[in-house]
């Protein structure tokens, strides 16, 4: 089975399930180990994709002489 690269939107929503699973107290603690490792993995994932676009970000406020900015558009 072929894994499809999961989006910043569908990582946020699966760490947001865990947290409020991991927060009724219900969840078997097993179960909790590996919620909250998957939690932690899906978070580096998240942070990474946050920083990647604050990267690009950055490039596109400016132009190749660093007068163009997305300021401008206001």
């Amino acid at each position: 089975m072929v894994k499809k690269k999961m989006t910043f939107e569908e990582a946020l929503d699966r760490l947001e399930k865990l947290v409020q699973d991991l927060e009724s107290g219900e969840t078997p603690l097993e179960e909790s180990i590996k919620a909250f490792e998957e939690g932690k993995k899906l978070v580096t994932f998240c942070l990474s994709l946050l920083d990647k676009a604050e990267v690009k970000i950055k490039q596109l406020e400016e132009d190749a002489d660093g007068s163009f900015l997305l300021a401008d558009f206001k």
